[in-house]
């Protein structure tokens, strides 16, 4: 394979000839450059340049591999050229932000004093790049539904039962038949290479450990491939589907989680376009003015520039099936995969009944993002699971369940139901399970974990929570999840004045 020297990389530097370096390697991306989902600008930062650092911590090993074709792999830099390139990385000035947070790792307190999903939320808020958690927090608009899906738990109090025998508890259930240790799974949440250099890896084998199943993101940071070398062999994981536009394509997705042993499709129905998160958007200017010190004002001779609207999760959604329909798409998925099917996104009756009367395995009731946060918010009841990433003020997914306890009870009956959004606490869990879901799904709390903890912090975050949801089932009077049932909670008009935490 030819090998190219620096100067020569370096003359193609344009839009009509655009070359990148990555991990030492030259690639033609000159008719990749307006296919690509994140727009040919981001590309063209680094043409004729070494794009290893901005490339790796968002892209899986093989996505070059997938999207160019062996003739767009045109060699590798010469020897000399890559120890220059190398020790130019090891030179690199860090930025401030970079020092900034291998401070607060020094500084980061031991496992043993987390005592919540709040506490690991506030470390990670402290050791995450500004990047990772602009787009790990941010949520839509005014952030009125990322408020409202943990506040819409409060409307929920138990009517707990009393004398009854609780001495031996068992919080497992199974989810689409697979055996999980506690109600809980790892909602599909993306880039986890933004927190930690391991990613979803971390997650992987913490989740293992403690018995839990992982929902792996079509997003991921790692290839899927990568995912399932991590995994114990018996392990089950999910993946989650972002159906592409091309079906093809999608078909060629589904057939290779399939093949790599994924166990079930949750097709993703909630995110066909990328919610309004202004806190990611605004990301790359906070990081510009903190480097620089400065602020940049109007000048009415200066260009305007173009403005990625988009943010960090616009590219990852750019090419997804906006035209998905109950009567084309289900039964197309159900012709190319013999795997279980769950929907992600249901966020009313309506289409809770509509995904039944579809023969689905599951729905996932979600207005996207599993769990989230607000460090801004006083109120330790906001720090957790708030999600509402997409569609400010759609329901919270409580509501939605407890609409569908009331109004359309059978759908329990009909298929598996889930829950995420507003999550961070075992008596959430709890309250969901009385009012009919099988299981929760967490995604962002492991995404925190993971970041300031590594795989130790997944497994923190799972002990946490069965510990929470055992002492809850034991308070209200059942020994198992079968004894959950729905006139152990009751929704009051009514909310409780939250204290203030941090």
């Amino acid at each position: 394979m030819r090998s190219y020297k620096l100067q020569d990389i370096a003359k193609h530097d344009s839009e009509r000839s655009c070359w990148v370096i990555i991990h030492n390697k030259v690639y033609d991306v000159t008719d990749f450059l307006h296919e690509h989902p994140g727009g040919a600008s981001v590309i063209l930062k680094y043409a004729g340049k070494d794009a290893t650092l901005a490339y790796e911590p968002i892209h899986p090993p093989d996505a070059l591999d997938k999207h160019l074709s062996p003739s767009q792999h045109l060699g590798n830099v010469e020897a000399d050229a890559a120890q220059a390139l190398e020790e130019e990385r090891q030179s690199r000035r860090k930025t401030k932000d970079e020092i900034r947070t291998e401070e607060a790792h020094k500084r980061k307190p031991p496992l043993s004093r987390i005592l919540s999903l709040a506490d690991m939320e506030k470390v990670a808020s402290q050791v995450l790049s500004h990047k990772a958690w602009a787009y790990y927090s941010s949520a839509a608009d005014e952030e009125i539904t990322h408020l409202e899906n943990a506040r819409a738990f409060s409307r929920f109090f138990f009517r707990a039962r009393v004398m009854r025998p609780v001495g031996e508890c068992d919080p497992s259930t199974t989810i689409l038949g697979y055996q999980s240790a506690i109600p809980v799974f790892v909602s599909g949440a993306a880039l986890a290479k933004l927190g930690h250099p391991k990613g979803e890896v971390n997650i992987t084998r913490g989740a293992w450990k403690e018995g839990i199943i992982q929902m792996v993101s079509s997003n991921a940071s790692l290839s899927y491939t990568e995912i399932m070398a991590a995994a114990a062999p018996s392990q089950v994981l999910f993946f989650q589907l972002y159906k592409n536009k091309d079906d093809s394509v999608a078909v060629e997705r589904v057939r290779e989680v399939e093949r790599l042993g994924y166990r079930a499709i949750f097709l993703t129905v909630d995110a066909i376009v990328a919610g309004n998160r202004e806190a990611d958007i605004r990301s790359p200017w906070t990081l510009e003015d903190q480097e620089s010190g400065t602020i940049p004002v109007w000048d009415e001779n200066v260009p305007v520039d173009e403005v990625n609207l988009g943010g960090t999760a616009g590219a990852l959604v750019n090419r997804d099936d906006k035209d998905m329909t109950w009567e084309k798409t289900i039964p197309w998925l159900r012709s190319i995969t013999k795997l279980p099917i769950v929907i992600k996104g249901i966020q009313c009756v309506e289409d809770a009944v509509a995904a039944a009367d579809a023969g689905v395995d599951g729905i996932l009731l979600s207005n996207h993002g599993g769990n989230s946060t607000s460090m801004l918010s006083s109120v330790a009841r906001f720090n957790q699971d708030i999600a509402g990433r997409q569609l400010d003020y759609s329901l919270p997914p409580i509501e939605v369940l407890h609409r569908i306890r009331l109004e359309r009870p059978d759908v329990f009956d009909r298929l598996e139901v889930y829950i995420d959004g507003g999550i961070y606490r075992g008596t959430d869990v709890v309250k969901a399970l009385c009012l009919g879901a099988r299981a929760v799904g967490l995604g962002r709390a492991f995404l925190y974990a993971q970041s300031a903890y590594g795989e130790a912090g997944v497994i923190k975050i799972t002990q946490l929570l069965k510990r929470e949801i055992v002492t809850a089932m034991r308070l209200v009077g059942a020994r198992n999840v079968a004894e959950l049932k729905s006139e152990m909670v009751e929704r009051v008009d009514w909310q409780p004045l939250l204290r203030p935490k941090l």
